[in-house]
Formats: structure tokens, sequence, C-alpha cells
């Protein structure tokens, strides 16, 4: 399969219905799924919801979606540019497995992205969104060039420890980043 994006130690790629096994196992690590939902994701609900949104995404945005993340060690979790509700603005994210933390590869990727949204995609603007309280992904946030732009509360049934300290927006448009590229 041809790569969506390559970088010095990863490749990204469109999943593929044969990928379900990857996403249940890193969505059964309770540690990786703490700050979406706090519990596995059930094998069920990968294979009749998850991985199908996964699938139509790039039905109807050819250009983007959630993409395997592979490394010289094999999987290690996905990198997704999402299509938001503005047609310029992309949303963009990372979902990686334990073995794979602190090893950089999330800055790699999500800074990766970035550029390929503003130089490939003809994107305006991309975005990003975790729990306040989520600190490593908020550096990660901050080491690829995004910028804090808000706090917001939102209603959930059954909030996770931390939710009420609100959700964090990060955001660049690509003024600021060819700033600082080339600044």
């Amino acid at each position: 399969m041809t790569a969506y994006l390559q970088t010095s130690r990863l490749v990204l790629s469109r999943f593929t219905p044969d990928d379900a096994e990857l996403l249940v196992e890193l969505d059964s690590d309770p540690e990786v799924m703490r700050y979406l939902t706090g519990e596995p994701t059930p094998r069920a609900e990968v294979e009749d919801v998850v991985l199908p949104e996964i699938l139509k995404v790039y039905a109807e945005h050819p250009r983007l979606g959630t993409f395997k993340a592979e490394s010289a060690d094999g999987f290690i979790g996905w990198f997704g540019l999402q299509p938001t509700d503005e047609p310029t603005t992309a949303g963009v994210g990372y979902r990686l497995n334990r073995a794979a933390w602190g090893k950089g590869y999330a800055t790699e990727g999500t800074k990766a992205l970035i550029a390929k949204a503003f130089t490939e995609l003809g994107m305006d603007r991309v975005v990003a969104d975790t729990m306040a309280v989520n600190h490593r992904s908020r550096a990660v946030m901050r080491r690829s060039g995004l910028r804090f732009l808000k706090v917001y509360h939102e209603h959930f049934d059954d909030p996770l420890p931390g939710t009420e300290f609100g959700e964090v927006l990060y955001g660049v448009d690509r003024a600021t980043w060819e700033a600082g590229r080339h600044g």
C-alpha cells in the first residue's frame, strides 16, 4: 500500500478492513485510553463502529483520515488529520501504544501532518484538543507548533477524572506556521 506520509522514522498509511486486530490491541490498553474513554474499547465496537468510521472518512474526504503508523518496530498506533466543520481547517491527533511513548514519535508525526496540511492540502488552520489534565499531549501540541487557544467545558454523562478542569484547544494558522518555519 502507498504511504500517505513518511518521516525519517514513521510510515503512515491507510487502514484496511483487515486491520481491526491492530486497533483492538491499541484500544485494549487502559492507559492508552485513559484520557479518551477511561477504559478499553470492546472488540465489537472496534469492528462495527471504529474501523468502519475510519474507512468512511477515506471515502468522503480522500486526502484526510486516520492513518496506521509504523516504525522500524512495526505498528505503533495511528495519526489522524481529520475533517472539521470548517472546510479549510483540519484536526490533528494521534494514539500510540505504550511501547512508543517517550520516543518523540508523537511530535514527529504531528509536525509532519501539520506540514502536509499547509503545504499539500491547502488548509488554512490546524487544531487539536485534549483534556486539560493530559499534560503529555499538551506538550506534544506545543512542540509541534500548535498554540494554546482556549479552555472549554463539555457535559459528559459519565465524566472521566479530570473532566472538571475542562478541555483545551490548540491550533495554528498557515501564516503563523510559515513564520515559524522561515523566521
